[in-house]
């Protein structure tokens, strides 16, 4: 999209453009054509502004003279008018500059190299006043990742504000565990409830590693959601929790470390916004599934 004309030029929401645009190296500027041709300060991107005088000129070349003084002219994004509530917008302007820093981090990690700027996308989240400790599913993905000795850890917020976290074990990884404790505190059902019995989920581990050839015993997000709508045929509190899932949608989680892209895909899809370390579990890429 494009940065909004008539906020700040720094203001969270304009910063956040730039994050999301930190791979075409865009940069929110005052119009310079606006400012000659009004004195009324807006804010436009260096593309638009440098192309101007190009498109300006086509169009007195073919109308004798341009409808346009400016870049800003030629918009008509009126988005700024409907910010009903500046700490919400400020909020998540921020919480999105951050996620496209993780993004940024991990695609160097998995790819090599970024086509993202990772310095303007430091340098944005301190303009915004931001750090990752400032993502509460950061802080407590880590601290569970620290007291379970290292191992993988996941962490998702829910609507409320309440945060879930889940660890890496013999049956699950870190990530299905998060998204079954999510779901299960959504239905308010006691943590210590099985919503799968581990006799349901051992059959699925051999079927992966003996026949499958698969070196990760562990059920991916997109397993284990099969298993619990298999279960919720005939439990009552396995399709409890089950429909309680889309109540994820909008949440934000993090892992501790890269996830396979199945189960980016399955965060994606349940429409929760998902960041990640730039690290790979410690037995290296073997246990990810594409």
């Amino acid at each position: 999209t494009f940065p909004i004309w008539n906020i700040p030029l720094k203001h969270p929401v304009n910063l956040a453009y730039e994050a999301a645009t930190a791979d075409l190296q865009d940069v929110n500027m005052i119009d310079p054509f606006h400012l000659e041709a009004y004195g009324v300060t807006t804010v436009n991107y260096n593309r638009d502004i440098e192309i101007f005088p190009v498109v300006n000129a086509m169009f007195e070349l073919i109308a004798g003279e341009s409808p346009y003084k400016s870049p800003t002219d030629m918009g008509v994004n009126m988005a700024g008018n409907c910010i009903v509530d500046d700490e919400a917008c400020c909020l998540a302007s921020k919480q999105e500059i951050v996620r496209r820093y993780y993004a940024a981090l991990c695609e160097k990690k998995t790819k090599g190299y970024t086509k993202n700027d990772i310095m303007k996308l430091e340098l944005l989240m301190k303009q915004a006043g931001v750090t990752p400790d400032d993502r509460p599913v950061v802080v407590s993905a880590l601290e569970k990742e620290k007291i379970t000795d290292g191992k993988p850890a996941a962490a998702i917020e829910l609507p409320d504000g309440r945060i879930v976290t889940g660890k890496t074990s013999e049956l699950l990884g870190a990530a299905s565990s998060a998204l079954l404790n999510a779901i299960k505190m959504l239905a308010g059902i006691e943590d210590e409830v099985k919503l799968i019995s581990p006799d349901a989920i051992e059959p699925i581990q051999m079927l992966k590693t003996n026949y499958l050839g698969s070196n990760n015993p562990r059920l991916h997000t997109d397993e284990i959601l099969t298993a619990l709508s298999a279960t919720a045929a005939h439990s009552d509190v396995a399709r409890k929790a089950l429909e309680h899932l889309p109540l994820l949608k909008g949440c934000d989680a993090h892992s501790t470390v890269l996830l396979s892209s199945v189960d980016i895909q399955i965060f994606k899809k349940l429409g929760i916004n998902l960041t990640c370390e730039p690290k790979y579990e410690e037995n290296g890429r073997v246990f990810h599934k594409h």
